[in-house]
């Protein structure tokens, strides 16, 4: 038996899966007989199949006839008034190659359901189980042919989510996973392989850490709903909240699902807030209240969560659960680190794989937050994983130390006397080293700086520079030891020189993120302000001093504060002489964002991966038609707008970026 044989299937449910299903499997060119237990609830499934056919062919997805997809569905009942199985749906199995079951989540009447497919079925037949909880395992031994039964999970709406589980038995046959696996690929659809048959599969298990840890941390008072889901959109970049996404979905949905997988032997500490809304009967959209209030039942609207809320809460802890179960499941051979992490990207629509968030925030980050956990809480489930542990030891750490789930081009660094320069590709980090004098800018580290940021404007394999600096201070100021005895013009030339450091930056073709992760005073405030972003840890001090050494900020600050903030504010921070914090500055408009100080580094990286992805041609445009367009009268910035915007069309990123939205990909930009 292969995929290539199949030409007949049944679904045998007729609600949103299974209709969802027979729809993909018709569009395909597949017989497909659609069967349910009354013929309302078969009409109101063709109904709605007639409706997205037609709205694929108004967008021009579906090159066939509305009318031929349809004519390839048989709707067949398949009880009578007694409850028992028609004849006509014995004759039915008799005629099929590969059965998908999508009833109810009962275990009795599934087991039912297979016994008799198993009777009636040819030999050939694989029977498989659309279930997203309950063990295949069980359902096989209804059967005599346990080899051939497997679990086939696609995800709500079958039409136009991609990822579809695969989920082994303990009997089930390699062959009947590899023409299951195959078939989901005729149809269109990216699968997964589950080779052990575990509660939850891949999604689900890794869904509910998440979902946990989300509603933990509210109970715990650590932030509220709002804070939580701001973070989750907005640092972890997730579609959506926690909380938002538990609204949608239904919260009861989670809670039959969680609920079945814990009576599985999934061990976790269900955080009780869910349960309360279960009780309540607030189910979220569809009851018009859950964790947000709706309009009206089955009304929904997007929950308005401001972007400020975020940071209250370490994403890293939000994940951290996550990622241990995902080891877990590597580690115990559930599935390869791969269908993982594309499980969640397609599963989920997170952006990266639960590995490639740990990677990027760092192993050792999740291990610490895992123990914090675990230390405050008491609950096993907190415990590290063996295998995160021995890539601790082993110094496998992710993106910073060039391997980790993953293996990234090796880290390269350079020393300076005044400098450390990290490669880690597509970053690189420039990093103040003068710990002892704060970082303070001497004529040598802004030689060193300007002659670096030449070597890494040649770099093609570095995408975005983040700056930042070591110890106490990102930098402290000026080294005014350095300075003693100018003479009048020799200052002036030094301004000069410091000049040039920061139209280099705005220059830059690359953008430039500015970590603060300590004092940014005086002339490092002016190298700071020349960056595209800022990010400062919470808690560091900003300002520009030199009034009370009986001067002026010489490298650009009396010109660039009041275009960052307004003319009066930054004349009172340049007139005083007095430092603002951190949030104070998020308030001026003199940072962008302000994390906790062990967040700096993960949010610096989080956002330079993030633009390293973006066209880097566009991205040049962008700085300068900003950087340039706004020192100019609109009349002549909007025609420099527009001819940056025409060039990019003679660019092959830009057939990159329109080949890749038609294909429902992610682009690949070249920079070309």
């Amino acid at each position: 038996m292969s995929a290539e044989n199949i030409k007949k299937l049944t679904v045998v449910g007729a609600g949103t899966m299974g209709h969802g299903i027979a729809e993909v499997a018709a569009l395909k060119g597949y017989k497909v007989y659609l069967v349910d237990i009354k013929q309302e609830f078969l009409d109101n499934a063709l109904q709605k199949i007639e409706w997205s056919l037609k709205k694929l062919y108004e967008k021009g997805v579906l090159r066939d006839p509305v009318e031929t997809v349809m004519s390839r569905i048989t709707p067949v009942v398949n009880l009578d008034e007694k409850g028992e199985f028609t004849e006509e749906f014995a004759k039915v199995l008799a005629d099929t190659d590969f059965m998908v079951e999508a009833i109810v989540e009962r275990i009795d009447l599934k087991q039912k359901l297979f016994a008799y497919a198993d009777e009636h079925a040819p030999s050939h037949t694989i029977l498989a189980s659309n279930t997203s909880s309950l063990p295949i395992t069980e359902i096989g031994r209804a059967t005599k042919r346990p080899e051939k039964v497997v679990g086939m999970h696609f995800f709500n709406p079958p039409p136009l989510m991609p990822l579809v589980e695969i989920i082994k038995g303990d009997k089930t046959s390699d062959d009947t996973v590899q023409v299951t696996y195959d078939l989901a690929k005729r149809f269109g659809k990216q699968p997964v392989v589950v080779k052990k048959d575990v509660p939850g599969f891949i999604v689900n298990r890794i869904l509910a850490r998440f979902l946990n840890e989300a509603c933990w941390v509210v109970k715990r008072g650590k932030a509220d709903v709002i804070e939580v889901d701001a973070t989750v959109r907005y640092q972890l970049g997730f579609p959506m909240g926690a909380f938002e996404l538990a609204d949608y979905s239904g919260i009861d949905v989670f809670y039959y699902v969680f609920t079945a997988m814990t009576g599985r032997g999934f061990k976790i500490s269900p955080c009780t807030l869910f349960k309360e809304k279960f009780d309540a009967k607030e189910f979220g959209m569809k009851s018009g209240k859950g964790f947000y209030t709706y309009p009206a039942p089955g009304k929904y609207v997007r929950p308005e969560i401001p972007k400020e809320k975020a940071g209250k809460v370490d994403p890293v802890e939000l994940i951290a659960p996550a990622v241990n179960e995902a080891a877990w499941l590597l580690e115990n051979d559930v599935a390869t680190k791969e269908d993982i992490d594309k499980a969640v990207k397609l599963g989920l629509g997170w952006p990266k794989g639960v590995f490639e968030f740990a990677d990027e925030y760092g192993v050792d980050k999740i291990v610490e937050a895992l123990k914090k956990l675990k230390e405050e809480t008491g609950f096993e489930e907190y415990e590290p994983q063996s295998l995160l542990l021995k890539m601790v030891e082993e110094g496998k750490l992710g993106r910073k130390t060039g391997k980790g789930f993953y293996e990234y081009k090796e880290v390269e660094e350079r020393r300076k006397n005044t400098l450390l320069i990290r490669i880690e590709e597509p970053i690189a980090w420039i990093v103040l080293n003068r710990p002892k004098k704060l970082n303070a800018l001497s004529p040598e580290l802004l030689k060193e700086l300007y002659e670096t940021l030449d070597e890494l404007e040649e770099d093609d394999k570095v995408r975005v520079v983040v700056l930042t600096g070591t110890g106490r201070a990102f930098s402290a100021g000026a080294d005014v030891t350095a300075f003693m005895g100018l003479t009048p013009f020799k200052a002036m030339i030094f301004s000069k020189k410091f000049h040039e450091i920061t139209l280099k930056m705005e220059y830059f073709p690359k953008p430039i993120i500015v970590a603060l992760n300590g004092f940014t005073l005086g002339g490092g405030m002016e190298i700071a302000m020349s960056g595209d972003i800022r990010i400062a840890a919470e808690g560091v001090m900003i300002g520009q001093p030199e009034i009370n050494l009986g001067i002026i900020p010489g490298g650009g600050g009396t010109q660039r504060m009041p275009r960052l903030t307004t003319k009066s504010k930054a004349k009172e921070i340049i007139f005083t002489g007095d430092m603002v914090d951190a949030k104070e500055a998020l308030k001026l408009g003199l940072v962008d964002k302000v994390v906790p100080p062990e967040q700096l580094e993960q949010e610096a990286r989080a956002l330079a991966l993030k633009l390293a992805e973006k066209p880097p041609l566009a991205l040049l445009a962008a700085k300068y038609a900003i950087n340039f367009g706004t020192e100019s009268p609109i009349w002549a910035s909007l025609p420099y707008e527009a001819s940056l915007f025409g060039l990019l069309f003679s660019t092959d990123d830009v057939i990159e970026g329109v080949t890749a939205f038609m294909e429902k990909r992610k682009p690949k930009f070249k920079g070309q």
